[in-house]
């Protein structure tokens, strides 16, 4: 009757995430910060688990002379979170019976 969640997307924070980067396919680290008003090693956590689980995508690169990390949505990381929402709408469409 319920379907599973997406334990990796189950979490407040990578889901803030994921959400964030379905809207906009790619952001900074600095935005994402800002986005989700976590600390920089919480997120740097998070963004490890999403790229570990192929959600995600992680470049690293300098504007100037300070570093930049990029993340973008993957057609994987997509699909999940289009599957987490399904699962989601399962349950209340289960309860509203």
């Amino acid at each position: 009757m319920f379907k599973p969640l997406d334990a990796v997307l189950h979490s407040e924070l990578r889901l803030a995430i994921i959400s964030l980067l379905v809207g906009v396919k790619q952001a900074d680290f600095g935005f994402l910060k800002e986005k989700t008003s976590s600390t920089s090693g919480n997120l740097s956590v998070q963004l490890q688990k999403l790229s570990h689980a192929g959600y995600i995508a992680i470049e690293k690169s300098f504007k100037g002379n300070y570093p930049l990390t990029t993340c973008k949505i993957t057609e994987e990381g997509m699909l999940a979170f289009e599957n987490y929402v399904k699962a989601i709408r399962s349950y209340i469409e289960t309860g509203e019976r």
